[in-house]
This record gives C-alpha cells, structure tokens and sequence, in this order.
C-alpha cells in the first residue's frame, strides 16, 4: 500500500512540475498587446490594404470554393451569402445571415436534434475555415475596431478587433503589412494560450477575378495550405449543380 502511495505521489508531483513548466513557457513565449498610437489613422492603413489586394474585384465575386484542412470543404455564393459545408460524411447547406439550413449524413437529410447540432458544427467549421481563408476583407466587418500600433521594424502594424461576431468574439489581430501594404502574417490575441502567436500569410493567388487571397500560413508550430482555391460566377463551373442553393 506504502509502495501505491509513494507512486501516486511521484505521479502528482511529475504533473504538477510539467504543469508548472508549460506555464513558464506558456508566458515566456507570449507578448504584450501593443497599445494603439495616438492620432493615427487606422481606417486610412486599412483602406491602403483593402486595395492592394483589390476590394473592387472582391466585392463582385459571385462564388468561392476551397478546402481547408481535416478536409473540410466549402462552397460560398457570396451574393446570397449561403455556403456548402462537407466533411467527412456530412454536408450542411447553410444560410448564413440566419444560421439555418438543410443537414445530410451519408446522403440522407437529418431533422430534429441531430440537424440542429450538424449546422451549428458548420457555422463553427465556416467561422474558423472562412477566416483563413479572406480575413483581410473583414477589417470592416460590424463590431470590429481599428487602430495603429509598434511592430518594432519597418512594417506597418494594423490592429484588427472583433469585439463581436463568429464564434470567439474579443480576439484582436496584429496585421503587419509590407511596403506594397500586402500582409506577410499577423500576431493574435485570442483564445490560445500563446498570446501574439505569428502566422505567415503567404502563397497569395490572384483570383479568376483579380481579387488576392494567401493560399499558405506557417508558424513556428503549424503550417498549412488551402486547397483547391477557385472562383466562379457559378456553382456548375467550380462542378456543382446550379441548384445547390434552392433548398434555402
């Protein structure tokens, strides 16, 4: 009984210490959020954004479809902001400004519950995945705020916070800009441990319409790519049925 004891004991002590160091470096690895610079300009910055990546172009996009990782794809008509959400054997067919839609599982549509609990796990797949995917376009988006902050080198750094919306609202963003004011990454402040995490934003693609979307991000932990990135003006020329949204 003596020798179970002493073993708990160790055991508990081993975890409290591995407890203890992820902690430590927890906070050593984790930065500060930089205060915003008086009398600067933040919507000017944004805007210098918005068209280096061609806001015009953006904004008359009719469809989107990408696949971002554990394989989840999407479908976006952008015009009646619905989406097509896949992944593994389920397909959400959601309207997004109501957060309603139709759910299937191996091809046969779901009710009750079980619909309810499948198109809020799409909202949350198309919160995360779409934000990956055209962040930059959402420096505006209700209950955001802008403003100018230190990066410490020569690129400009544009805070982005959303102080509501999505799934974990109160997430702010540092977008550091180059000298064509095109994103190379930003640090985030948000649910994850580290805070001021970077993440590149790189491999930028020049839609079918002139729009720029970056297609990889890399940190010092993660890296992964968009696949399968197209636009469309409608869903048959990216290989869906033109009626795919009808059930709406």
């Amino acid at each position: 009984m003596k020798i179970i004891l002493k073993i708990i004991k160790w055991f508990l002590i081993a975890i409290a210490a591995l407890l203890i160091v992820g902690f430590i470096s927890v906070k050593v690895a984790s930065e500060e959020r930089p205060e915003a610079i008086a009398n600067s300009d933040p919507d000017a910055v944004a805007n210098e954004m918005l068209t280096a990546l061609n806001k015009p172009a953006w904004d008359s996009l009719k469809y989107l479809k990408w696949e971002f990782m554990r394989g989840h794809q999407f479908l976006w008509d952008k015009k009646g902001n619905n989406a097509l959400v896949k992944w593994d054997n389920t397909k959400v067919i959601l309207d997004l400004d109501e957060v309603s839609g139709v759910a299937y599982q191996d091809g046969i549509q779901i009710e009750g519950d079980k619909k309810d609990q499948l198109i809020q796990q799409a909202w949350s797949h198309w919160c995360n995945d779409s934000f990956w995917m055209f962040a930059p376009f959402k420096v505006f988006d209700p209950g955001t705020s802008r403003s100018i902050v230190e990066t410490g080198n020569d690129q400009k750094g544009l805070m982005i916070t959303y102080e509501s919306g999505g799934v974990t609202p109160g997430d702010s963003y540092l977008w550091l800009l180059d000298n064509q004011n095109i994103p190379t990454g930003y640090k985030m402040w948000t649910f994850i441990p580290v805070k001021g995490m970077h993440i590149s934003w790189e491999g930028w693609k020049t839609l079918k319409g002139g729009a720029k979307v970056a297609v990889s991000h890399k940190s010092t932990v993660l890296s992964f790519d968009m696949k399968d990135v197209a636009e469309g003006d409608s869903p048959s020329e990216l290989g869906y049925a033109n009626s795919i949204f009808d059930i709406l």
